[in-house]
């Protein structure tokens, strides 16, 4: 007997189902073909290392979804989907990278017998469905209309459920296991590597109650002048007296996050890093304070420039997004943006990661917070560390 590796209730899923099919209903798609790893977890609880191929999930207005992906894949599919194995379908491997084929002629045989007419969406701004996919699509169903549903599964995942809330909780609980070895390990002298490779231990061991998942995107960690440089990773270069370190990490449960920064300065701080610090933290809890139920994305973005711009510095980018369930290479859910022109209302259960990290010409601080609106009063933070920058001298 197969063994089904499901993480959340019917309850939970039936609930998924129905925002989804609302959703569509509102925009006129009859069909929904989801390539997005993510959202295909999160409707079916589907989780592999599939995704670069072609796969997807087709949802309905009124049936159970069917998982659709590489042939070899879908065991994989059995054992992690709610649904019951006549609604996982395979492709022949000949279609993977193949010149003469391609899978979406597979795709569109099975929407025609599942009946699929009208207007299908696609998920056409996203990572894992490409021009050529589309162009094939098109040419094989020439009677249908395929119209752009980019993001319209990401919205519905905005609120999370007390389930979901419970695997961010998880994940919070690595994410503070990883600051707290960062803390105690990082010293000049050490290699960059070296370090990494503790994170990554920390990362996947997890903690009593929960294992360590991959996070969708890896640990970052540029030091001094290379700091502003938001992105970079790391080599062998040992870590240096004088420079500051920013470490951008998060723990994984389940494919759930909860990112966290914190930043470790080798020796004595500057006094204009440490001036940088105390405006940032006092913008943080400003921001904080601002995410309420009720208010917008704006408010928490415009609380936490004003004592920036008191202290000169101006950032120039977000300083949030949604967070939740993720695979690479982000794990953001690219719906609302926190920034000053984003007007979107914030409900409880929503949860975002406030990530106002500085990049100035030759130095980088990262303060961050996972945060959850509540149903009442400021934003819970998930990760429960000092807000500050470390220094060991």
């Amino acid at each position: 007997m197969i063994q089904k590796y499901i993480p959340f209730s019917d309850a939970e899923y039936s609930r998924r189902l129905t925002k989804t099919r609302a959703a569509m209903a509102a925009k006129g798609i009859d069909t929904l073909f989801v390539t997005d790893p993510s959202n295909m977890a999160w409707l079916t609880g589907y989780d592999g290392w599939s995704f670069y191929v072609h796969q997807g999930v087709i949802m309905f207005a009124d049936k159970d979804p069917v998982w659709w992906g590489r042939r070899q894949d879908a065991n994989g599919a059995i054992r992690t989907v709610w649904m019951t194995n006549d609604r996982v379908h395979g492709y022949a491997d000949n279609y993977v990278q193949s010149t003469e084929r391609h899978p979406m002629q597979d795709l569109a045989k099975h929407l025609r017998e599942y009946g699929a007419k009208g207007r299908i969406g696609v998920e056409m701004d996203n990572y894992y469905f490409s021009a050529k996919a589309f162009e094939t699509l098109v040419s094989e169903m020439p009677d249908i209309e395929f119209v752009d549903a980019t993001a319209l599964v990401n919205w519905q995942r905005g609120v999370k459920s007390n389930e979901e809330l419970a695997f961010m909780e998880k994940a919070a609980a690595i994410s503070e296991k990883i600051i707290d070895g960062l803390l105690e390990r990082v010293e000049p002298g050490i290699p960059k590597n070296d370090i990494v490779a503790e994170v990554y231990g920390d990362a996947v061991r997890g903690v009593d109650g929960a294992w360590g998942d991959y996070p969708a995107i890896v640990p970052l960690l540029p030091s001094g002048t290379d700091a502003s440089a938001p992105h970079l990773t790391w080599d062998g270069r040992p870590f240096a007296t004088g420079e500051a370190t920013f470490f951008e990490i998060s723990g994984c449960y389940r494919r759930y996050h909860a990112p966290f920064c914190r930043t470790i300065f080798l020796g004595t701080p500057p006094d204009d890093l440490k001036r940088a610090e105390a405006a940032l933290v006092e913008g943080l809890e400003a921001g904080l304070d601002k995410a309420r139920a009720g208010n917008r994305a704006c408010d928490i973005a415009n609380a936490l420039a004003a004592p920036l711009e008191r202290a000169g510095i101006e950032r120039g980018a977000r300083c949030g997004y949604p967070i939740g369930i993720s695979y690479p290479p982000d794990w953001g859910e690219r719906t609302i943006s926190l920034r000053s022109e984003d007007q979107s209302i914030l409900e409880p259960g929503m949860t975002f990661h406030f990530m106002p990290g500085l990049w100035m010409d030759d130095w980088g601080l990262e303060i961050t917070e996972s945060i959850v609106i509540t149903e009442h009063g400021p934003a819970r933070t998930l990760c429960n560390r000092p807000r500050k920058m470390f220094v060991k001298p």
